[in-house]
């Protein structure tokens, strides 16, 4: 099953998301349930989210990988939201 990660990053923590950034993206790599992937960008075009489509078995293995990511470890975001979703295009 497919889970869609919408994570919105705490007020200026764009030094949080760099200092922590070789670790997650290390992360989606070795645990191989990320279907696709990318940061959200603001306004000046800078990092400020988030959005990961995992593969998964259950919502339980979704939260479970969302808590452990490097980025969540860190404090970074202020806002998560974790759904089910269905690849309709692409």
């Amino acid at each position: 099953m497919r889970f869609a990660l919408l994570a919105k990053d705490k007020p200026g923590a764009l030094q949080t998301r760099l200092d922590n950034r070789d670790a997650h993206l290390a992360y989606v790599a070795e645990t191989g349930v990320v279907e696709i992937a990318g940061p959200l960008l603001d306004a000046e075009g800078q990092m400020c989210g988030s959005l990961i489509i995992l593969e998964v078995a259950d919502l339980a293995t979704a939260e479970a990988w969302a808590a452990a990511d490097p980025y969540a470890k860190a404090g970074l975001f202020g806002d998560v939201t974790l759904t089910g979703w269905k690849k309709v295009i692409g």
